[in-house]
């Protein structure tokens, strides 16, 4: 099968499709011809599966730990249990903060935001989890810090590898095979670094996200 059909047949789009073969929750075979990937029945079956998991919000990583055997399907379902459990206290801690709230005829315009603030600053420290409107910031501050220091390094070895050249201690040859690798990385480096920025710029980004 191609990929359309399998599109057509689960319910999951082709980018959705690609994003789990990325994750390794799928394998599929290739055309040794053309070198298109060819879509067994039992992939078909593997998505669908895939896609039940997906929808009950079973973590990507769990999913895999369950294909891998280190994760039973029953164990990974009571844990999500758990979770959800959790969850759902928490989120009807935050639906009496917003009643409330709702009651008390809040306007924007006179909303005292100090008070509502301190008290989920207080209902965090007893547990409640809220939004995190920091996450976004996090992640570019670490995906910045993570690639400065990999280009820092190889920047680093570029620099003695030019330095061995112009000082005669390294052939001609040699010397540019050898300054292919940092180049190479640095430039790798960059264009993930920048492809990073754009997914967390999209936050959650759509479809493979969702699923």
């Amino acid at each position: 099968m191609k990929i359309n059909e399998v599109e057509r047949a689960v319910g999951i789009s082709k980018r959705n499709i690609r994003f789990y073969e990325k994750e390794g929750l799928l394998a599929p075979s290739r055309n040794n011809n053309n070198g298109y990937r060819e879509y067994e029945p039992a992939d078909v079956i593997l998505l669908k599966k895939i896609k039940l998991l997906r929808k009950l919000a079973i973590p990507i990583e769990e999913i895999l730990k369950i294909q891998k055997g280190i994760l039973t399907t029953e164990d990974a379902l009571r844990r999500h249990l758990i979770k959800l459990e959790r969850d759902s206290k928490n989120l009807e801690q935050i639906k009496h903060l917003c009643g409330q709230m709702a009651q008390s005829a809040l306007q924007l315009e006179s909303m005292d935001p100090d008070k509502y603030l301190e008290e989920i600053e207080k209902m965090e420290k007893e547990g409640t989890r809220f939004m995190n409107i920091n996450k976004d910031k996090k992640l570019r501050y670490s995906a910045i810090v993570v690639a400065s220091v990999i280009i820092a390094f190889m920047g680093s070895v570029l620099g003695l590898l030019l330095w061995a050249f112009i000082s005669g201690h390294v052939p001609t040859m040699v010397a540019v095979l050898i300054l292919i690798f940092p180049t190479a990385v640095i430039i790798g480096v960059a264009l993930a670094l920048k492809q990073r920025m754009k997914e967390i710029k999209e936050g959650e980004e759509n479809a493979a996200a969702k699923y």
